[in-house]
């Protein structure tokens, strides 16, 4: 009987950002995930962020050896924060900030880390930000910049 499949998205930190961040070609990130023997990889743009289908099992395991490739493989020792689409499918489907957001570039979705880190930043949430908005929901924080990230007092 085939093992069924589950797709991912995997956050790879601090990758490809301006200044001194580690860089890496999105090829070779894709080389990497097929070499782990990850299904239809894909990645965006030169975001770090990669999709990819795996045999359901052990997330924490599959988490574990997408770091040690990137180590071992790529010389990069970043956080990795891995969701599922489901997830993924959540956080858009239930944007709590949707019928403000009306520019998605101005959409900011945060995955923490750990899911304590949205404790510290759920207080925010009670401070008027008009016209920005923030909201934690999903696991992960919103924050709607009506101005644009850089122009943003919350960002």
């Amino acid at each position: 009987m085939p093992r069924t499949s589950t797709t991912y998205l995997a956050l790879l930190r601090g990758i490809n950002n301006a200044g001194s961040s580690p860089r890496v070609a999105m090829a070779d990130l894709r080389a990497l995930c097929e070499r782990l023997g990850f299904g239809d990889v894909r990645t965006l743009l030169n975001s770090g962020n990669v999709i990819f289908s795996a045999p359901d099992g052990n997330r924490r395991a599959l988490h574990a050896r997408i770091e040690r490739g990137l180590r071992s493989q790529l010389g990069l020792t970043v956080p990795v924060l891995l969701l599922s689409a489901t997830e993924v499918a959540r956080v858009v489907r239930e944007n709590p900030l949707s019928r403000v957001a009306t520019n998605p570039s101005h959409l900011l979705v945060v995955v923490p880390g750990a899911p304590e880190a949205l404790k510290q930043v759920t207080p925010l949430c009670r401070a008027r930000w008009a016209p920005e908005a923030l909201a934690v929901a999903n696991g992960v924080a919103y924050l709607w910049c009506a101005r644009g990230v850089a122009k943003s007092p919350l960002w």
